[in-house]
Order: structure tokens, then C-alpha cells, then sequence
């Protein structure tokens, strides 16, 4: 099964169930989780190929959606599920085959449709990282600067890797993250619809979500509502994370609590 963090165990009720991104892990949603596990329990996930989750050989989201399927079985049998990007589109996929696990569907600056925007290059800048005597992250941020200029993209790809481990290696199953790209910025066709609520929470300066998208999304998610947080990109968590905290625990509020 995936490996999980839990916040919030004193909390009782339907869980909320957060689903990261491609090269995340649970771990980066730690403050968001602890804040929105005040008033639920929260449970955050390393996705199959990322963290201390297991290595498989494939990456579908057909299998990320078992995977979560799996979590939610062991923790009551329905979650409130949250997912951000690939997270956002397995946690899409898992309600439109399995509707009966998600009670309520939260979806994070992404739609149910493919994209061309490819991460192979972030993937062969990892890769080609020279990680020899390395033990401190401000020579491995200098290090992949070299390939990397965002120093927040840095930051980010940077909190998988284990310098702890000898010699230091990324927490990312690169190989399969690299072959599985065109499946993972695409979306399976999927015949199913999910009436439970629903949120598409976009940032309000990123174009993942576009008006020409809200056919297909009202197509599958027919109870789909729509909210922006301005000043945010498509990483809206990291940009505004208070403000994102607040909008996820009013709608959830204004849906039942």
C-alpha cells in the first residue's frame, strides 16, 4: 500500500484524503495538512514512484486510482479526496470508477483533459545531477543550477532528495516517471460521471484550466463548482497557502462540514 502520513488522529470522521503532484510527495503538503486536520482527520500519500511509496513499473492512472482505492479501504471505505495536478487527475479518475470511496472531490489547478506540456526535461536534469560526495543541499542546489534555474523548481525537486541515504539518490522513480510521461500529462477516456460535490480550485494566474474545459469537466462532474485564488499560479498551495486553506475548509464547511 502507499505509504501515509496522518494528522489530525484525535479528529473524527471522514477523512480527507491529499493527493500531490508529479515529483511531490505527502510530506510537502505537511503544514496544509496539519492546519486542515483541526477540524478532520487528514491523511497525505506518497504516490506509487514518488517517496516512500513502492516502485512499480507502470504509472497509469488507473493504477494511481487502485492505489488510492486501496488507502481509502483501509481507513473507513470513503474519503473527502483532495489531488493537485496528477494527483488532481488521479483523484478524478479514482471518483468517476469508484464513486462510491470519495464523498466529496476537491481538484487543484487541473482539468480531466491531456496536455503537451511534457516533464521529461525536469526528469533528465535530475538524472543528470551529479550526486558524487554530496552531502549538504546547498551544494545540491548549486549543483543543479547548473540545469535548473528557478530556485523554487529547486526547492521543490530538491525536498526528494535523500541525502541520507549513501550515496545520496532521489526518491523518484525517474525511469518510469520518464516512460510513462505521455500517459501521465494525458487523461484516460472514461465513460463514467461523478454527481458527489465537487471543487475545481485554480490559481488565478495559471492556464491549466481554461474556459474551453468546462464542457467536459460539467460533462463528468456535473455538480462541479468553480473558485480562483488570485495572485497564484498553478502551484496555488505553495503561492497562497493560507488562502488555499481557507477555501478548501469553507467549501467543505458549506458542503457538510
Amino acid at each position: 500500500m502507499l505509504n501515509i502520513i496522518r494528522h489530525g488522529e484525535d479528529q473524527t470522521g471522514i477523512p480527507l484524503l491529499i493527493v500531490h503532484g508529479l515529483f511531490g510527495t505527502g510530506r510537502n503538503w505537511g503544514v496544509i495538512a496539519r492546519r486542515l486536520a483541526q477540524k478532520r482527520p487528514v491523511i497525505a500519500v506518497d504516490m506509487r514512484n514518488h517517496g516512500d511509496s513502492p516502485r512499480h513499473p507502470t504509472h497509469s492512472y488507473q493504477d494511481m486510482a487502485g492505489d488510492l482505492a486501496e488507502v481509502i479501504a483501509a481507513n473507513g471505505g470513503q474519503a473527502d479526496v483532495l489531488g493537485h495536478s496528477m494527483g488532481g487527475k488521479a483523484a478524478m479518475v479514482l471518483a468517476l470508477t469508484r464513486p462510491d470511496l470519495v464523498h466529496r472531490l476537491i481538484v487543484a489547478d487541473i482539468a480531466p483533459v491531456a496536455y503537451a506540456h511534457t516533464q521529461s526535461h525536469r526528469i533528465a536534469a535530475m538524472k543528470a545531477m551529479d550526486l558524487t560526495d554530496l552531502s549538504t543541499r546547498a551544494e545540491a542546489d548549486r549543483r543543479l543550477a547548473l540545469t535548473v534555474e528557478d530556485p523554487g523548481l529547486r526547492a521543490f525537486f530538491l525536498q526528494s532528495l535523500d541525502l541520507k541515504s549513501q550515496p545520496p539518490r532521489w526518491k523518484l522513480n525517474l525511469d518510469v516517471l520518464d516512460a510513462e510521461m505521455p500517459g501521465i500529462i494525458g487523461f484516460p477516456q472514461i465513460e463514467g460521471v461523478y454527481d458527489g460535490p465537487t471543487l475545481f480550485l485554480t490559481g488565478a494566474d495559471s492556464d491549466y484550466v481554461r474556459p474551453e474545459h468546462r464542457a467536459r469537466i460539467q460533462q463528468l462532474f456535473p455538480k462541479a463548482r468553480f473558485a480562483r485564488l488570485a495572485g497564484a499560479g498553478h502551484w496555488l498551495h505553495a503561492d497562497k497557502p493560507r488562502e488555499f486553506e481557507t477555501a478548501v475548509a469553507t467549501w467543505l464547511e458549506a458542503t457538510g462540514g
